[in-house]
């Protein structure tokens, strides 16, 4: 592992130190700050000279700061000759603008893609996109992790059989049917409808009465979904109401709304460091996933599968 370097921006300090503690190595010494005018300074105070190097930034909020601090520090660390660059990008912000959804309108994800490939990615490492397709908008190699192993611990510690799993909009129902058939439990969907002003319609397909639902999303973010989510689920005859979800961004009222909320327990991963608020919230539950990124960075490293990680 002496060529192994990791080093991390400002977005997820935490979780870099503990994929660090997983790996047995020490966390790269960088200083990642600001000029006087809010230019990102980078300045890497090791040799990384013929390394394997792997910089740890999500894109959470603020995700231009951060996602800027990534680009700069890779552009660094390539003038510096590393050997290869790996981006471990666990939150991927832009996700969602992956397809034009009105005339003259961005790609944004495709932009974002372009620009770590072109700052200096030799290859990318991320967790549960928002769309698995998003990995073919990288012409680098990209190693997509899931959650789900941590997740699926966490439920079969915590919940009886007696429970049902919830997808709360027809893109999640792939990965709702996943977990249920691991849980070997029955599974219930929710249609939800948008117009301009927001969500306009839930619609049920399955049956909660007298069980616990589990409500699975790749993302938090303003938490209006898992919300009335589960406000549908209660009036519907659900016994309790959790939700599992990997990227907990929350954004605007988040902490309030979920605070106010039917919801009884909020399971999220530390993939985004939670701020000061929800981290206070008693409803979440917060899952480490550095093991399984370390484990991910080591097999990499090594050369060895990864996707033998989710066999």
């Amino acid at each position: 592992m002496d060529d192994l370097k990791i080093f991390a921006g400002n977005a997820n300090r935490p979780l870099a130190e503990k994929i660090c503690n997983y790996l047995g190595i020490s966390l790269g010494e960088a200083a990642v700050g600001r000029f006087s005018d809010g230019e990102v300074s980078v300045e890497f105070h090791e040799n990384v000279r013929g390394k394997d190097v792997y910089v740890i930034q999500p894109t959470c909020i603020p995700c231009n700061e951060n996602l800027i601090e990534l680009l700069v520090m890779m552009d660094a660390l390539k003038r510096a000759s590393a050997r290869c660059v790996t981006a471990v990008v666990t939150y991927f912000a832009y996700a969602r603008q992956d397809r034009k959804t009105a005339p003259r309108t961005p790609i944004s994800a495709k932009l974002v893609a372009d620009l770590i490939t072109t700052a200096g990615a030799n290859r990318m490492l991320t967790m549960d996109l928002h769309t698995g397709q998003l990995q073919g908008f990288f012409n680098i190699p990209v190693d997509h992790l899931y959650a789900a192993p941590v997740t699926l611990e966490y439920i079969r510690e915590s919940f009886g059989p007696d429970m049902v799993v919830v997808s709360p909009d027809a893109g999640g129902v792939e990965r709702a049917r996943a977990f249920a058939k691991r849980l070997n439990t029955s599974l219930a969907i929710i249609d939800k409808r948008r117009d301009a002003t927001g969500i306009k319609d839930m619609t049920l397909i399955g049956n909660v009465w007298g069980k616990e639902a589990i409500i699975l999303d790749d993302m938090v973010v303003a938490g209006s979904t898992v919300v009335m989510a589960a406000e549908l689920l209660m009036r519907r005859g659900g016994r309790a109401v959790h939700a599992c979800v990997t990227h907990p961004v929350m954004s605007r009222n988040a902490v309030s709304n979920i605070r106010g909320s039917m919801i009884k327990t909020l399971a999220v991963t530390d993939t985004i460091a939670l701020s000061p608020d929800a981290a206070a919230l008693e409803k979440i539950r917060v899952l480490s996933v550095a093991p399984l990124l370390g484990e991910a960075i080591k097999r990499i490293h090594n050369q060895d599968s990864v996707s033998s990680l989710f066999v």
